[in-house]
């Protein structure tokens, strides 16, 4: 029974995170009235956290592994919860994105250490457990919109924060008397002691340059842009050659180059970039497309998206409940192309034909695309894990840093098609067809990934135990 209640902790820190990514989104219009600061600047209050968490994934991973998973669990559970309470006292914007900064690093590490902590409290059915585990990130993006709209209401977007670090505190509480003490894999009592922090930095630098280049060539969008983002991108250049120069001198690199190139790896770290693009990032932008292409007013726009998360959370449920009989393959197949053909309609910009209103129209495009994710989520997660299942923080790291990396880098190259093109509706379609056929491009990299446990050389998990 306690492994139950485990489970029920570490689900509840990945509902928190996926609380907090969604609620500040609603919040963000607020927060950018209130400190009186330009649209450019409050962006960094979102990208700042994502590209930290790019940056610092994979040392939480490799820490997960040196510490042990509870020790780092509640470490970087508590540095989370400490960055949420930053956030609710923030006097103003930089400070806001520097709290976030701090969040971030904690939301870099819960994540993989869970993930291994599930795979330990059910080892004969790892495959069932992280399929449920994934699940839970859908419920947290239903919630999450209505939840930080009500605080807002009820308060004020300071209460966003709030609430997260409210949460927060009950994860530490349930993981502090309910998950097992593990011997850490190191004996050093300094467990960070050879962790690549270098190349982290490195990293960092790479993505911060290279969005911010990306960012001076969506606001304005002629020679002077170019002018502007061209130093960033050289500088993004230099230190993606100083990342991999230390990758390859270091004795614990945060990426192994050798592995990423392999051809499982490499075609898993490629899909799950473009995964993460396609499946999640662009989506962001569904609220402003549906109110430019639909002429929807923004509570129509935001009916209109429940209903892919509802998609999400049925179909990664029966997924990860089936994934032993289906595989791996043919979920991430299905799902691959329900998301291409999502976005092909979305360029289309159909209008159901007479038959439907744009709104319902839109709730059943976004429904279908909620089922291809959460049919191809499980199995993907997986899939990569299946490539080196001794390592699942680090692999669970990866792979959640190649996702969000898409996801950041789809988001800053559609605004730049968005605002270069000018005309609104023409740019939609480019920036959905574009995306529909990479997702579609990216198919045969799901057969180099492994097709099931059993063509690993995995065990086959046993269906009672979860």
């Amino acid at each position: 029974m306690r492994r139950y209640f485990a489970f029920f902790g570490v689900s509840l820190a990945l509902f928190l995170g996926s609380v907090n990514v969604t609620a500040i989104t609603v919040a963000f219009p607020i927060i950018i009235d209130e400190l009186h600061i330009s649209v450019v600047l409050g962006g960094w209050i979102l990208n700042a956290f994502q590209l930290t968490q790019i940056a610092l994934m994979p040392v939480a991973g490799r820490l997960s592994e040196t510490m042990g998973r509870r020790s780092s669990f509640l470490l970087f559970t508590g540095i989370f919860t400490f960055g949420s309470a930053l956030c609710t006292v923030a006097p103003d914007a930089y400070s806001l994105i520097l709290f976030r900064i701090i969040q971030a690093a904690g939301g870099a590490g819960f994540l993989p250490s869970a993930a291994g902590i599930v795979s330990d409290e059910f080892p004969q059915s790892r495959q069932k457990a992280i399929g449920l585990f994934s699940s839970v990130f859908p419920v947290g993006m239903i919630i999450g919109p209505n939840l930080g709209a009500l605080l807002i209401e009820a308060f004020n977007w300071r209460a966003t924060f709030g609430v997260t670090a409210v949460i927060g505190i009950l994860v530490i509480i349930i993981a502090r008397f309910l998950l097992r003490n593990d011997p850490a894999t190191s004996a050093s009592f300094r467990p960070w002691r050879g962790l690549d922090f270098v190349g982290a930095g490195w990293l960092a630098g790479f993505l911060f340059a290279f969005m911010f280049g990306l960012t001076q060539l969506s606001k304005v969008g002629d020679w002077q842009s170019w002018a502007a983002a061209l130093p960033c991108f050289l500088a993004g250049g230099g230190f993606l050659y100083g990342f991999i120069q230390r990758e390859r001198s270091s004795q614990n690199p945060i990426l192994d180059l050798t592995i990423l190139r392999d051809r499982p790896f490499m075609a898993a770290n490629i899909f799950n970039m473009v995964y993460g693009l396609c499946a999640f990032g662009i989506f962001t932008l569904i609220p402003l497309y549906a109110i430019t292409t639909y002429n929807l007013t923004v509570i129509e726009a935001g009916l209109a998206l429940t209903p892919r998360f509802f998609g999400m959370m049925a179909a990664s449920a029966v997924t990860s409940l089936l994934i032993n009989r289906w595989g791996y393959r043919g979920p991430m197949l299905i799902g691959s192309i329900i998301i291409a053909l999502c976005l092909g309609a979305l360029s289309l910009r159909l209008s159901g034909a007479g038959l439907f209103s744009p709104t319902t129209t839109l709730m059943i495009i976004m429904l279908f695309t909620g089922l291809g994710a959460g049919i191809s989520a499980p199995a993907a997660n997986n899939a990569c894990i299946e490539l080196m299942p001794e390592r699942i923080p680090t692999i669970t790291a990866l792979r959640t840093m190649f996702r969000q990396m898409g996801g950041a880098t789809g988001i800053a190259i559609s605004t730049v098609i968005i605002q270069g093109m000018g005309e609104t509706g023409l740019s939609y379609t480019v920036v959905f067809a574009l995306w529909g056929v990479v997702m579609l491009a990216t198919i045969p990299a799901i057969f180099a990934m492994p097709a099931s446990p059993d063509s690993s050389g995995a065990t086959r998990p046993h269906e009672t135990d979860i």
